[in-house]
């Protein structure tokens, strides 16, 4: 009779098990049929990555609250969707690794739009537009175009846009965390120059009155700013979403009052 019962009560647990195994499955399944936009909303959040050291597009302010141009254009979009904005901060070469692997929903975080970047990762509709600027040491007097730059070093961050202009160049660049780093990099003569957003530069200048730079050239073209998200079916209805609301907040003027109050200029329309 004890093995007799024994026996019972081992399969009843075994049949449990297995039952609950498989409904866990089923919900994983289903949970899985649903694209990266569902998931989103059905969580009600959406991971954002960004650097948070990068005035004025992201960056902390006296009080430590992360603020800028792309925390609030983020935290638009996530209103937008119905969900809430979760940031999470980092160094920009780790962003878009991040990006692909899943660790973040999204990277707002001046991300231009290159033929490189493309082949790894889809663009929504850019929401801002950009030139880059050519910055030195107010003395220098070697480099006043950007085809001066051969042969010199600039200050960058690794695996940025700015560095691979630089290095199409012929500079040889040193990395950088943020861009205070940047420009004291410059300030101090152990890097010869460095590329940045003009709209970058111009509000650094105008922090730092006294910091002797100049800017020495500016790209004739402006760059498309975007938003990466994965390659895929799973990201597709994100991305179309996602460029949806940056139509609604340009054509409502939020995305221009955003650009007003970080840049004191509108660089949200292609002028």
């Amino acid at each position: 009779m004890r093995k007799r019962n024994f026996k019972l009560a081992l399969m009843a647990v075994l049949t449990a098990g297995i039952t609950a195994f498989s409904g866990c499955g089923q919900k994983a399944a289903d949970n899985s049929d649903k694209d990266l936009l569902s998931r989103i909303q059905e969580k009600g959040e959406i991971v954002v990555a960004m650097e948070g050291t990068w005035a004025p597009w992201t960056y902390h302010d006296e009080t430590d609250k992360l603020v800028g141009f792309d925390t609030e254009v983020a935290e638009k979009i996530a209103e937008k969707l119905g969900v809430k904005a979760v940031f999470v901060e980092g160094e920009w070469d780790g962003l878009l690794a991040g990006l692909e692997v899943g660790r973040y929903d999204i990277m707002v975080n001046g991300v231009e739009v290159t033929d490189e970047r493309s082949e790894k990762y889809d663009f929504t509709e850019p929401y801002a537009y950009i030139r880059t600027a050519l910055v030195v040491n107010e003395d220098n007097t070697d480099i006043a175009t950007f085809d001066d730059l051969k042969g010199k070093t600039t200050a960058n961050s690794i695996n940025s846009t700015y560095m691979y202009l630089a290095e199409e160049y012929g500079a040889t660049v040193l990395g950088v965390d943020t861009l205070d780093q940047t420009m004291d990099m410059v300030l101090s003569g152990r890097a010869d120059a460095t590329l940045n957003a003009e709209v970058s530069v111009y509000d650094y200048l105008g922090v730092h009155t006294d910091a002797k730079l100049k800017v020495a050239a500016l790209t004739d073209d402006a760059s498309f700013v975007a938003i990466p998200v994965r390659k895929g079916d799973d990201s597709a209805t994100l991305r179309e979403a996602i460029s949806k609301a940056i139509e609604e907040l340009r054509d409502s003027g939020e995305l221009g009052e955003i650009s007003q109050k970080y840049f004191g200029s509108d660089i949200t329309k292609n002028e």
